[in-house]
């Protein structure tokens, strides 16, 4: 929902849901309170939950796995009801913004000025990122006067997605400046209250906004270009995958694994792609034996689990009865066993040091920063490599013979395909691969605004499966939530009519990607 709350009441590290018109029972006062506990939420425990909800998407196994079906990283064996699969996006839920109320609540709850300034540097991330992803998948959203409730602004207005992606610019760089003048502060289970590493997600975030708008360079308030020298030039970035911004598991309840077998129902359900299959065979990839498993067919025959042949993909756009035919005849790999069996298991990234890398690229080649483009994307392969090797177990069955080394990896950025094209065009088309191929089971959603931005990888489109509504393409946007035209009819109308001419659907343009 986009009507952003008129009032919430933080109850230990919780915030009550979305409001429309009628605010939350007036916070502790009338709220039913445990006499054990304290009623005052203090800045480290908003904090903690704050920063948790940024994996809004993983908490839930079969949710998690959607951004795998949209960029068809998978085939998805349980039921034919999973429109996302096939490309119908429908409207957003958009409801994990809601945890942004209580940003301003953290900053109050301070101790100090220097506690003040980090919980505030912290604060604007946590927008950078939430509203990043919102506008990313709707357009224009309620951004200036979101949060506003208690100021009495109940029917937010729509910014237009230009104006967002300023004001978060701006708000990036309020955060590295605040972080710099901050203390190290409590609550923080990612960095353990480093300011020093929240500066540098502040300003990797910051590039990761720039690169989506390398067609807007002409705009002089966004002033892209001047942007992102003085951010690579100035100020603190990623420098190796202990950087990473990432949920790290443990064995602890509600902390495992996002796909780990216990309680999870849908583990036979997932069949990888031919997509991922076929360009991890082509590169010669050892990623492919990390992440499937050998096709029953494989199995039977006694194959050898480091031969390539034993590993087969399904092309995901066929219909439904196509891939179930498929799997039914034993010749598609499942996901590695990893996924299912390790309570640990890989981290689940937001930001890394390899999506820095490949952004660097990116912007070398457009013009955006002076700099040598292939050593950016080989350090962004390198990255995402020891990324898998670093975070599996030595164990057979999750790599099968083929183990990741360095010696590996300099034979593998020789191969052809993999070395770094002469061309610019191939060269952005294999910055792109190289990502999707890095953000298999991570970064929700990642590789579809790569693909929607860039035409990169060249995903297939079936006609005969495709429920969009042009079957002929992919969707480009989720439609807003049914909650915005009840709650906050007025402005989601006036917004739609801007942008889209009053037509709210899955495949307009919004101004990103014009």
């Amino acid at each position: 929902m986009l009507h952003y709350i008129k009032t919430a009441l933080v109850s230990g590290l919780l915030a009550c849901g979305m409001l429309g018109i009628n605010s939350c029972t007036d916070h502790f006062d009338s709220y039913n309170t445990d006499p054990n506990q304290s009623t005052a939420a203090t800045s480290e425990m908003i904090a903690t939950n704050c920063i948790r909800n940024l994996w809004e998407t993983h908490k839930e196994p079969k949710g998690y796995m959607f951004d795998e079906m949209l960029c068809k990283y998978i085939a998805w064996t349980e039921a034919n009801d999973i429109n996302i699969a096939f490309n119908k996006l429908g409207r957003a839920d958009l409801d994990g913004v809601t945890m942004l109320y209580n940003v301003q609540k953290m900053i109050e709850a301070a101790g100090n000025a220097q506690l003040k300034a980090s919980y505030e540097g912290l604060g604007h991330i946590l927008r950078a990122l939430v509203f990043f992803d919102a506008t990313m998948r709707v357009g224009d959203i309620p951004y200036s006067q979101a949060m506003q409730g208690e100021a009495g602004i109940t029917y937010p207005k729509y910014d237009s997605q230009r104006d967002v992606m300023l004001g978060l610019l701006n708000e990036l760089d309020q955060a590295d400046q605040l972080l710099a003048q901050g203390s190290n502060f409590n609550g923080d289970f990612v960095y353990g209250g480093n300011t020093s590493q929240w500066r540098k997600v502040a300003n990797v975030m910051a590039l990761k906004i720039l690169i989506n708008l390398y067609k807007k360079t002409d705009d002089p308030d966004l002033n892209v270009a001047a942007r992102f020298k003085d951010i690579v030039a100035t100020r603190p970035l990623f420098d190796s995958n202990t950087d990473n911004l990432q949920l790290v598991h443990s064995d602890k309840s509600g902390q495992k694994a996002d796909f780990y077998k216990e309680g999870n129902n849908y583990v036979n359900y997932i069949q990888i792609s031919s997509e991922v299959v076929d360009s991890l065979k082509a590169f010669g990839d050892y990623r492919l034996f990390y992440y499937a498993q050998p096709t029953p067919n494989a199995v039977a025959a006694g194959s050898a689990v480091d031969d390539w042949a034993s590993y087969n993909g399904v092309e995901a756009t066929l219909t439904e009865e196509e891939i179930q035919k498929a799997v039914f005849e034993g010749n598609v790999s499942q996901t590695n066993k990893r996924y299912v069996e390790e309570i640990v298991g890989e981290p689940s990234v937001l930001l890394s040091y390899s999506e820095l890398n490949f952004i660097l690229a990116e912007a070398c080649v457009r013009g955006l920063l002076d700099g040598d483009a292939r050593n950016y994307y080989n350090k962004g392969i390198e990255a995402a490599m020891h990324f898998t090797a670093d975070n599996t177990v030595d164990n057979a069955e999750y790599h099968h013979n083929r183990k990741i080394t360095d010696d590996y990896i300099a034979r593998y950025l020789s191969n052809p395909g993999v070395a770094f094209s002469a061309s610019p065009e191939r060269q952005i088309e294999q910055i792109i691969e190289q990502k999707y191929l890095a953000t298999f089971m991570q970064q929700p959603y990642n590789a579809y605004f790569e693909y929607r931005r860039t035409g990169y990888p060249v995903l297939p489109i079936n006609p005969s499966s495709n429920r969009n509504d042009d079957v002929n393409k992919m969707p480009v946007r989720w439609m807003y939530p049914q909650s915005e035209y009840d709650y906050n009819g007025a402005n989601v109308k006036a917004a739609v009519q801007s942008q889209f001419g009053g037509i709210d659907d899955e495949n307009q343009m919004m101004w990103i990607l014009k």
